[in-house]
C-alpha cells in the first residue's frame, strides 16, 4: 500500500496520531507526497512499523536495496500483487 492511500484510510486525527508517533506532521507527510521527495531513511523505517507494515521502505523509497540490502532476499520471497 503507498503512503498515501494509507493516510487516506484514516480521519484526520487518526492521521495526525500517526505522523506524530512518527515524529513528524501529517503536513511535512502531505508536501512529501505531492512533491514526490524522498523520506528520511529513518522517517521511512518509523512509518513502516507505525503502519504495522502496511507501508513498506520498499514502498516508500525507490533506492531501497541500496540502502537495506538486508531486506533484498525477503522480498523476493514476498510475491507481488
Amino acid at each position: 500500500m503507498n503512503l498515501r492511500t494509507f493516510l487516506n484510510s484514516m480521519k484526520p486525527a487518526e492521521q495526525a496520531e500517526f505522523a506524530r508517533r512518527c515524529d513528524t506532521s501529517i503536513a511535512y507527510l502531505r508536501k512529501a507526497i505531492s512533491s514526490r521527495q524522498p523520506l528520511r531513511v529513518a522517517l521511512c523505517v518509523d512509518i513502516e512499523r507505525e503502519s504495522g507494515r502496511l507501508v513498506t521502505r520498499q514502498e516508500l523509497r525507490a533506492d531501497w536495496a541500496r540502502l537495506w540490502p538486508e531486506l533484498i532476499s525477503a522480498s523476493a520471497d514476498v510475491p507481488l500483487a
